[in-house]
């Protein structure tokens, strides 16, 4: 087989020295733009592709971006993961995906195993303290995801308006009595779509019961169908599209109809399949969120900027 061309075969095609190849691809704002423009396009035509640790001991930056998740499983982290890995292609880097199964010292360990890798982080609903980010922050770039830390640049995919306009819809519809499924109790995002619930629930007079399912998972959901039927409720907030499809099974298995029983929203819109009736959710623009975030990194804005990206009500059959 023969052996994939070089830096020097490069530069002897091109009839310029090996460094002026080097700097096109590392530092192409010292040279002129059709000089780098030549060696771009002739790297091409060869097939050269830069060894990334070579440029690292060059340039002391290794074009790899870490992302940390809760949940590899979870719909909404695998869209999170697309968005990041293709945002990264784009700005040419690497994204390295860890897994932290939502515990805070598996994520400590795990982060401390990539950071000599990686020249920033992206932390999505990280079980990190303040302190522990703060320290990280000292070390590395830090982006987070969903957590609402001030000091760092964060970018929140919120679904509290479009969550209020939902629940006043349901509320319209003559829902009195609202039951809602939370999710992991330390994340931002349940403290927010549950303070939302509260809130727009006090200002239109409704009775609310908290049911928990603490891991998100969809077993909790379905289990959580036993507890909403009990307390005979008109309407049903889920903290996001996996509990809410959960709920659904759940209430269909007791004999509960939906939406004639009982109306049901989720939220996050992050499933691939529908369910029957078709799920009413708060869509959030994931992908949105996470680009922005690994551009905030790739460019060195982390300067603690608040970015809010924000939901948007769906309607379809279950309200």
């Amino acid at each position: 087989m023969a052996k994939p061309p070089t830096i020097v075969d490069v530069a002897h095609m091109l009839g310029v020295a090996p460094s002026t190849v080097s700097r096109a691809f590392n530092n192409p704002r010292i040279l002129k733009p059709d000089t780098v423009a030549r060696v771009l396009a002739k790297a091409a035509e060869l097939g050269y592709v830069p060894n990334r640790h070579a440029q690292a001991l060059t340039t002391g930056r290794s074009g790899l971006v870490g992302l940390v998740i809760r949940d590899v499983s979870n719909p909404f982290f695998a869209r999170a993961i697309r968005a990041t890995q293709r945002e990264a292609e784009r700005l040419s880097l690497n994204a390295i995906v860890v897994e932290c199964d939502s515990d805070a010292d598996r994520e400590q360990r795990l982060i401390d195993r990539v950071l000599p890798q990686v020249e920033g982080l992206v932390l999505a609903s990280t079980r990190l303290s303040a302190a522990r980010l703060t320290e990280l922050s000292r070390r590395t770039r830090v982006v987070l995801v969903n957590s609402d830390l001030a000091g760092f640049t964060r970018v929140l995919a919120s679904a509290s308006e479009a969550l209020d306009q939902g629940i006043r819809l349901l509320a319209g519809a003559g829902a009195r009595k609202l039951a809602y499924v939370g999710g992991p109790p330390y994340s931002w995002s349940e403290a927010e779509r549950w303070g939302t619930v509260r809130r727009v629930a006090a200002e239109r007079g409704l009775a609310v019961t908290y049911v928990s399912a603490n891991m998100g998972t969809y077993g909790e959901g379905r289990a959580a169908a036993v507890s909403i039927a009990e307390a005979e409720v008109d309407a049903v907030v889920a903290f996001d599209d996996v509990i809410a499809h959960g709920v659904l099974d759940g209430l269909t298995i007791l004999g509960v109809r939906v939406p004639e029983d009982v109306r049901l929203l989720g939220c996050d819109d992050a499933l691939p399949i529908e369910t029957h009736p078709r799920l009413s959710t708060v869509r959030l623009d994931i992908e949105q969120a996470f680009v922005t975030a690994v551009r905030a990194l790739a460019e060195g804005s982390v300067s603690g900027q608040r970015i809010l990206v924000p939901g948007v009500l769906t309607v379809r059959e279950t309200t």
